[in-house]
């Protein structure tokens, strides 16, 4: 009971299995030759696929024919040459049947061009389907968010050419080999019935046992297919992130894990060289079969019979091996059907994820988004793609022209997910975002996109039809600080490794270029002058504001404030407030002074160094404690003297430090204390304690952190 019920479950799996492969086939062939949506193919193309597949089969069954025929004129040609009587007619029939031969090449040749051409417009026009579905609404972008599927740019680039090939062939060939063993039975059959039996008999259990062969053979063309892609995948891995692992000196690591994805693909390599060889062996052995089964039945049929002629012994024993030629090339195709069968499904798994990610679900709750000459958010609440986390609640503002907008917060509070909001990429959550098209909005993330062409198409992406002179693209690499490039390459129009050959600060100054280019009414900028110093960041928003941008900036730099009206800052919980940035730096220096009184005991010693009492050195807790009180008048131009440390000690709370002040507390000059105020970097005193300057022009002092 239990063996049948196993017997009826692997009967079920197998059933699914050929369900799910047609489910597949028809998935992809239908859209081109027999497409029922509209917007599909046009009528002509199709009529057009049709009629080279109809000459084609015409053309196969033609070599068909022949072959028979010649198979008949060499039967007559061997019967001539033993009679010895007429040369004449076997001059005749010598030519007839090299003309026969002569044709069957010619038919061969064209049915091969052929099916290789149908073939290549079928691969031109599957992969234009695929990645018209890859780009559009931005599926290339969210497969990556709501599809597990591994390796999509090798399904693209590597999987699509082997199906219609493969296709093509296996249809071609098995329509060949099926018309010729079906002719050549016939041929034995008028010859000798028992041969014709025999060979059907064995037709049968011969193909049986190929498809127990190629069952396996099926399962590791399908993991070979994918321990390749992984494998490609590693070794692309290492040239993206080359600089990184150099760093890091990763070489060993790095070696280790492409060597664990090759020996996957090796072991699985050396497995279907086992099963191939099997394979092999049975085919050779098959067809070799049925030529000694022809000699054994027909030899004694020849020395017992006088109706037999040797003529047609030796048609019977050419049917009979074309027969077994035809037979062992049907079981090679079915062979490597699987590898075919393995492509289709690994392309219509990619379809189906495509049409999947594109699909607005229903059920979903997602941001309505209007386009208006504005940016303005109205009770917007914004989460991750998989809806697991809100990011943003109820955030309401308005972006008017002009009014650059900074939005800052603790890393990993969904600043740069505010700005794919904006794009239109993340879109799960509820209320409305009014924003201009986004034909009027440029994007510059901290490392910016650096496209695959010349440096002109660098400079005017992404207006792939703006038209530039090389002397106004030269006063704008001047712009942007990078008049340096040009000598570094032959021209606007050279091809180049950009990303390789410019530095994220160069990159992100070309992303500025593009802004200047373009011009756009809206710029978004995420951390996108974090590799440039003060000077270049200072000129580039300068030239923003000079180009009548409006821009919205993600940010910490304490430079970048000067250049925005508002700060929205997210916190935690999903909380956020706006404020301008005057009220923005105030309610800052307010925490920080508060900081500072909760934290105003500061132990330390200033007469224990003999050899430098101006040094402050931190002193164990049981010592005597003493505070400071830092006067707020203006800095002195002088270095502080031991009595004057004695002063600055002598109350309560830390109010404020001057940089001469900071000085005392430090191992550093006064220029680069007044260095690192400007730049908004924060110094490490020898009290132990980290100092930050408050750049707000009512407040100007070091407060600790």
């Amino acid at each position: 009971m239990a063996k049948q019920v196993i017997q009826d479950q692997s009967i079920l799996n197998a059933t699914s299995t050929f369900a799910k492969f047609w489910q597949n086939i028809k998935a992809i062939t239908e859209p081109y030759w027999y497409p029922t949506k509209p917007g599909g193919r046009a009528f002509s193309d199709v009529i057009r696929a049709w009629g080279m597949m109809t000459l084609l089969i015409v053309l196969i069954m033609a070599v068909v024919g022949l072959n028979a025929f010649n198979s008949f004129v060499s039967n007559y040609l061997v019967d001539v040459i033993i009679e010895k009587e007429d040369f004449t007619k076997f001059v005749e029939t010598l030519a007839v049947f090299a003309l026969g031969l002569l044709l069957v090449t010619l038919l061969v040749g064209f049915v091969k061009f052929l099916t290789k051409r149908i073939a290549l417009d079928w691969y031109e026009w599957l992969n234009d389907w695929i990645l018209e579905k890859y780009f559009s609404e931005r599926a290339y972008y969210r497969i990556n968010f709501k599809s597990d599927l591994d390796n999509p740019d090798q399904r693209l680039s590597q999987e699509i050419e082997p199906i219609t090939s493969n296709a093509l062939n296996f249809l071609a060939t098995s329509l060949e080999k099926v018309l010729e063993m079906g002719t050549f039975i016939v041929i034995l059959w008028s010859i000798s019935q028992l041969v014709a039996l025999i060979l059907v008999g064995w037709t049968i259990v011969g193909n049986l046992i190929g498809i127990y062969l190629t069952q396996e053979l099926n399962k590791i063309n399908q993991e070979e297919l994918e321990l390749k892609a992984n494998y490609n995948y590693a070794i692309t891995h290492v040239r993206n992130h080359a600089e990184s692992i150099a760093f890091f000196k990763g070489e060993s690591q790095e070696i280790n894990i492409i060597d664990r994805r090759f020996n996957s693909v090796l072991n699985s390599a050396k497995r279907k060289i086992d099963w191939e060889r099997s394979t092999e062996i049975f085919n050779r052995g098959y067809q070799a079969a049925i030529q000694v089964f022809t000699f054994i039945i027909l030899g004694p049929l020849y020395f017992n019979s006088d109706d037999l002629t040797f003529g047609q012994v030796g048609q019977a024993c050419l049917a009979a091996n074309l027969f077994a030629n035809a037979l062992g090339e049907l079981i090679r195709q079915f062979g490597t059907s699987g590898r075919f069968s393995s492509y289709v499904e690994r392309l219509s798994e990619f379809s189906e994820a495509l049409e999947e990610v594109t699909k607005n679900s229903d059920n979903l709750s997602t941001i309505k988004i209007l386009e208006d000459n504005h940016l303005a958010f109205e009770n917007v609440t914004l989460q991750t793609p998989n809806y697991e986390q809100v990011i943003v609640e109820n955030l309401s503002l308005t972006v008017t022209p002009g009014a650059g907008l900074l939005i800052v917060g603790p890393s990993g509070r969904g600043k740069s997910s505010l700005l794919r909001a904006i794009a239109g990429l993340w879109s799960a959550g509820t209320g409305i975002l009014l924003r201009p098209p986004l034909e009027e909005v440029l994007f510059l993330p901290q490392r910016p996109y650096i496209i695959l062409g010349t440096l002109r198409e660098q400079l005017l992406y992404p207006n792939e039809h703006l038209e530039k002179t090389d002397t106004e693209l030269i006063a704008l690499l001047q712009t942007v600080n990078l008049q340096n490039l040009l000598s570094r390459v032959d021209g606007f129009d050279t091809e180049m490794p950009w990303e390789n050959m410019l530095s994220l600060g160069e990159q992100q100054r070309l992303a500025f270029a593009r802004v200047l280019v373009t011009r756009p009414r809206f710029t978004i900028l995420d951390e996108a002058t974090s590799a440039l110093d003060l000077n270049n960041e200072n000129n580039l928003y300068q030239q923003l504001q000079a180009s009548q941008t409006t821009f919205i900036s993600v940010g910490h730099r304490e430079s970048i404030f000067d250049y925005h009206q508002w700060v929205l800052e997210l916190s935690q919980d999903s909380h956020w407030q706006l404020l301008t940035v005057q009220d923005y730096r105030r309610q800052k220096a307010k925490e920080m002074m508060d900081i500072s009184a909760d934290n105003s005991q500061i132990t330390i010693d200033i007469s224990s160094n003999e050899q430098s009492p101006l040094k402050p050195e931190i002193v164990p807790l049981d010592h005597p404690q003493i505070t400071i009180d830092i006067p707020s008048d203006e800095q002195s131009p002088t270095e502080p003297q031991p009595e004057e440390i004695a002063d600055i000690v002598s109350n309560k709370t830390i109010v404020g430090l001057s940089h001469t002040q900071m000085k005392a507390l430090t191992n550093y000059s006064l220029s680069t204390i007044r260095s690192r105020a400007s730049l908004g970097k924060s110094i490490k005193a020898t009290d132990g304690c980290t100092y930050y300057y408050n750049k707000d022009k009512n407040v100007l002092k070091w407060f600790r952190v």
